[in-house]
């Protein structure tokens, strides 16, 4: 770039600098604006070096895509399809990927993919154009983007991988596993570590395989016999996930999930839970006479919407059950959800079930 192209670049940047800090106050949310500016400026006062600012930027930017391409459908709810890249057409695999992407469109879900060919394109085709995401990743070999999405508008190109899982935990609603290499086990375990630390939402994990194979099956065996038996997990962990070889029972596993269960948030120190129906009274002692091991102090109370959920006005009609959790089992609280969602009469059919 020469030194006058660097001169008007520069003095573009110190107009816009100058709009946002005269708006940053009527901003919605200039405080935590502020704080992100903030962090540039303690940075660019240390000796970090061209690579440190080039991680930074890049990161931003990969956000900065992402956050673009799914805000329009934040309300809508969305499944992680996850799997090799080198699984082929012809395989039974491959066909699983695409029914069980069909099935939960059907039940109204959006589909995320990594982009790429093999379970993540036999995801897309399943879903379909409109129905499907894809974050890519910049890789020298093998992962092109696949033709159901290849210029699209509904694909990023992430430089980083610590940045394309976020999108992949923070967009989704669900995750669902087939068969892959160390990649697709990297996922399945970055995903369980973040359930079972609290670290991601609350959601269903289902790990698909074609009947007869045992990928998951042998899987889960080295979970018990070197994790679970040598103290390392808690057995109430093997909650978090659901193993199938059929896409009807996986599909089921996924919508059941919402069936009572709306979502959740945290407020001081207590979890809220959102219902899509209220429970009976009778309900609500079942689950403090079964879970009152996951309670720091105190019950779990049925209550209307907290004077701090405010912000979440589409939902504010929602019965809550506020209590204050230990954050430590999060199997058993799992287990508390798909409790809450067999108990009492089904929920009145909904035109679109699948909205957050």
């Amino acid at each position: 770039m020469s030194s006058l192209s660097k001169s008007a670049a520069s003095e573009s940047l110190s107009h816009q600098i100058e709009q946002l800090l005269h708006d940053l106050p009527s901003l919605e949310h200039g405080d935590l604006i502020q704080q992100a500016l903030s962090t540039i400026v303690q940075l660019s006062r240390t000796d970090a070096d061209r690579l440190d600012w080039k991680i930074l930027s890049a990161a931003l930017q990969d956000m900065g895509r992402a956050f673009e391409l799914f805000h329009p459908y934040r309300h809508v709810r969305k499944i992680s399809i996850f799997g090799s890249a080198r699984i082929k057409p012809s395989s039974p695999t491959y066909q699983m990927a695409m029914d069980f992407a069909r099935c939960v469109t059907l039940h109204g879900f959006m589909v995320i993919t990594g982009g790429g060919p093999g379970i993540m394109q036999a995801g897309n085709e399943g879903a379909g154009t409109d129905k499907s995401f894809g974050l890519n990743i910049q890789l020298p070999f093998e992962q092109g983007s696949n033709p159901i999405l290849e210029g699209g508008d509904k694909l990023v190109n992430f430089k980083y991988f610590f940045t394309r899982k976020l999108f992949f935990l923070r967009e989704s609603d669900a995750l669902a596993l087939f068969p892959g290499g160390f990649g697709t086990q990297d996922e399945a375990f970055e995903c369980l570590t973040l359930m079972q630390t609290g670290k991601s939402g609350l959601l269903p994990l289902v790990l698909l395989e074609t009947p007869g194979d045992d990928y998951w099956q042998s899987w889960e065996s080295y979970i018990k016999d070197q994790l679970l038996e040598a103290g390392l997990i808690s057995a109430d962990d093997l909650h978090l996930y659901t193993i199938t070889d059929r896409v009807d029972a996986a599909c089921e596993a996924i919508a059941s999930f919402y069936r009572v269960y709306h979502s959740s948030r945290y407020v001081g120190p207590n979890l809220v839970l959102r219902l899509n129906q209220a429970l009976s009274e009778e309900e609500l002692d079942y689950l403090n006479a079964n879970f009152s091991d996951i309670l720091v102090r105190g019950k779990i109370a049925q209550m209307s919407a907290l004077p701090q959920e405010a912000d979440a006005v589409e939902i504010s009609h929602l019965p809550r059950l506020v209590f204050e959790f230990n954050q430590r089992d999060l199997g058993r609280l799992y287990q508390m959800i798909r409790t809450i969602n067999r108990l009492g009469a089904t929920p009145p059919e909904k035109a679109h079930p699948e909205q957050k």
